[in-house]
């Protein structure tokens, strides 16, 4: 058995001893040209000219570009064909591309975009979501808006009724490996891109694209990223069409990387948001009706901001059954980077809303918010109730009553709240908080077409296997995943399977690594292909039952060895070479009536946090924290439990530590490690306890796995609100508190409890 083990990553060693190969570690051809960007200083002007002889002279430039020399189309969108590579004669914010340097390497390069003499007509940016609402700047006609039931009635019948409003903030994806691109020309105009990307076959569009030819002329290849979080979903297509470019004119290999402040300051983030709400309910906490207003930050193009608001309004129900909800969402235009997928892909800003509701009804009624999170619960799947979510989709899975029954249990939860109450009595300064919240996640990418996968799979005379498959490896361990399946599938140790880039040349039209999807798709795309190649094996074998387990065939009371079976069918003219192909079942969705089934199933997880907080400086510590969480019967739960751990620490920092700050001309202010401040080692909870969920997916996914990469980064609300729990234990208010919960916010909290 191969599914299911606690196999190692595939490239670990490589990784501790620094041995694997990133983008920037391939070897250049001698005559390597080197790019660098020049950055606009201003967030929103007309340019009235650029002065770029000083750019030209300088020690090392080969070439500048702008705008104007653009052979083709001169745009890097994903989606609206509103974002150019280089600015058209308008600036949209203060760091982006004008032009772009070609120098003998990477320093000279940086170094002669500096000497830019720009002329701006400076007009007022608009920056904050006040901006954008009193400008009416957005990129719909109007908000989106999906409804169920009648909100306003229910509201105005309801026995209680509160309103809030909260600060959501962005963050930087802070990948270890920035962006970074290698564009090696070819006989015949064609051309070959090592990119750092989560989707091979956006670069290999949009290269075609910019150099006006077909598809079949660019080949794409990703052989792992050291981290993406979706800020390699679309943001590296620039630097690949930059290389792309100016490889084609200068006949050169070409090569591009952002330093941390670049990469930072060109790049977006993940969506800010502002919640408003407005919920009725009864003495248990019973919601009766709830109206959510997200207001989302987009940033100065399109980008993927459409589908991350409609995934933010698709998760505003969380683990809780809304009879009669109003999800309202602007789409906001600013002047600002231009804001992209990250982990969740705004699942995580619907979530907390939810979540914060019902911590505010709690507190309004004196209860635990834990009793009100069950009172709201979906009703079990092996129940006969019948519910949907707001958008139309029933709920046929649920299992987050009986896993949080569990989490209670194993986290000793009633104990150590009424401890934290005890402990809140006695101590003045130092003051405790504890929070248990729930995730729902629904897996699929809600533009349905993506919701496919091919695969390419190779069995040598000798038995050995070569694997290629449309996902990328970004840290996550989705190539092993795959390996694990392939072996499992032809029956032969982990060994026999090798793993290779993903090239577009191999598997074409491949979908983003993004959505939580990757396994999901590739790992039955290239089951699809072994259970190919098994059928004419098997075939040639025999008329009976054939089976290959532990390294063999057997067939008809005889047995050979996996490779022995390989040779025998190569000898006899039997095709050992398959493409698989995987299409998820059963999800369609309408975005702009906002009802359908856009996910396919869905993934359960809950999280116990308890946290200290110092009210006379702000300074906190997670104390202790304890997940259950859903991954159907897992891959391989090694791999499993990293990723739900590393998402719960990065969904903390999100909404504690990481701050992102611009000033009233729109300049990033935290674009290095020195002032935005990510978590560390040291952060990570003094004791952190992860288990898997004991059981299998009710859908038919790959041997009945579940995704796990978004959905335990939503496991970090619980630390949000147990900091929101030990503010309230200085006072009788409601905390006011905005995310992230930085140690000034704290402060003030507390000091606004304590007023």
């Amino acid at each position: 058995m191969s599914v299911g083990k606690n196999t190692a990553h595939d490239a670990g060693p490589l990784h501790v001893t620094g041995a694997a190969r990133y983008t920037d570690d391939i070897p250049t051809p001698r005559g390597t040209l080197h790019l660098a960007f020049g950055l606009s200083t201003v967030a929103k002007a007309d340019i009235l000219g650029m002065n770029l002889d000083d750019v030209r002279s300088a020690q090392g430039v080969v070439d500048v570009l702008s705008a104007a020399d653009l052979p083709h189309d001169n745009d890097v969108s994903p989606s609206n064909h509103d974002e150019p590579l280089l600015a058209d004669g308008t600036v949209h914010y203060l760091g982006q591309p004008l032009f772009i340097v070609v120098a003998t390497s990477h320093l000279a390069a940086r170094k002669a975009a500096q000497l830019a003499k720009v002329d701006y007509a400076e007009q007022t940016p608009i920056l904050t979501i006040d901006d954008a609402m009193a400008a009416n700047s957005r990129f719909e006609d109007g908000p989106r808006i999906y409804t169920k039931g009648d909100a306003d009635t229910y509201l105005a019948k309801a026995a209680h009724r509160v309103q809030g409003s909260f600060e959501i903030g962005g963050q930087e994806h802070f990948y270890l490996e920035g962006h970074a691109a290698l564009a090696v020309p070819q006989e015949g105009g064609d051309m070959v891109i090592h990119a750092s990307s989560q989707h091979p076959t956006e670069i290999q569009h949009k290269v075609a694209e910019a150099l006006g030819r077909p598809m079949n002329a660019v080949r794409v290849e990703v052989r792992r990223m050291g981290g993406g979080f979706g800020g390699k979903e679309s943001q590296g297509n620039a630097l690949c069409v930059a290389c792309a470019v100016v490889a084609d004119k200068h006949g050169h290999a070409v090569k591009m990387r952002y330093d941390r402040d670049d990469d930072m300051i060109i790049t977006g983030k993940r969506h800010e948001f502002r919640v408003d709400y407005d919920v009725g309910f009864d003495e248990h906490g019973r919601i009766a009706a709830v109206d959510f207003t997200h207001y989302v930050r987009c940033g100065w193009a399109q980008d993927l901001s459409l589908p991350v608001a409609d995934r933010a309004m698709l998760h505003a129900d969380n683990a809780y059954n809304l009879e009669h909800a109003r999800i309202t969402s602007h789409r906001l235009k600013t002047n600002t980077q231009s804001n992209t997928a990250f982990r969740g892909f705004g699942g995580p800003q619907g979530v907390i809303g939810i979540e914060r509701v019902i911590d505010h009804i709690a507190d309004v009624l004196g209860m635990d918010a834990l009793d009100v999170r069950r009172e709201n619960f979906y009703a079990s799947a092996d129940s006969d109730t019948t519910q949907t979510t707001p958008y139309g989709m029933e709920v046929t899975d649920s299992i987050i009553q009986e896993l949080v029954d569990e989490l209670v249990l194993s986290s000793e939860y009633h104990t150590r709240r009424q401890a934290v109450a005890e402990w809140n009595e006695k101590n003045p300064v130092l003051k405790r908080g504890i929070a248990l919240t729930p995730v729902k996640f629904g897996i699929s990418f809600t533009l349905t077409h993506l919701n496919q996968a091919g695969a390419l799979v190779h069995v040598y005379q000798d038995g050995s296997i070569h694997l290629n498959h449309g996902g990328t490896e970004m840290g996550q361990g989705l190539f092993t995943k795959v390996a694990q399946v392939a072996a499992q599938s032809f029956g032969v140790p982990l060994d026999m399977v090798k793993i290779t880039a993903t090239d577009t040349g191999k598997v074409p039209n491949t979908s983003a690594t993004a959505a939580s999807s990757g396994s999901d798709l590739n790992g039955m795309a290239v089951l699809n292909a072994c259970e190919t190649i098994k059928a004419r094996i098997a075939a040639h074998l025999s008329d009976g039952e054939v089976k290959f387990d532990g390294g063999m065939v057997l067939f008809d009371g005889q047995k050979l060895s996996f490779s022995e079976a390989a040779a025998k069918a190569y000898e006899n003219r039997i095709s050992l070479s398959a493409t698989g192909f995987y299409a998820t079942p059963d999800v369609q969705w309408d975005r702009i009536k906002g009802h359908g089934r856009p996910f396919f199933y869905f993934a359960y997880g809950a999280a116990v946090t308890e946290v200290v907080i110092d009210t006379l400086t702000g300074e906190n510590r997670i104390l202790r924290t304890d997940i259950l969480h859903d991954c159907g019967r897992s891959l391989n739960p090694a791999l499993d439990i990293g990723q739900i751990e590393g998402g719960y620490v990065q969904g903390a920092g999100w909404l504690t530590t990481e701050e992102l700050v611009w000033d009233t001309k729109g300049n990033l202010k935290t674009h290095a490690p020195s002032t935005y401040k990510i978590p560390t080692a040291s952060d990570r909870p003094e004791v952190f306890n992860v288990v898997l969920w004991d059981g299998e997916n009710r859908a038919d996914t790959v041997f009945k796995s579940k995704a796990v990469g978004e959905p335990p980064f939503m496991h970090g609300i619980s630390a949000w609100l147990a900091l929101s729990n030990a503010i309230a234990a200085c006072g009788d208010a409601y905390p006011d508190l905005d995310a992230p919960a930085t140690p000034e916010r704290i402060l003030m909290a507390c000091q606004k409890q304590r007023a």
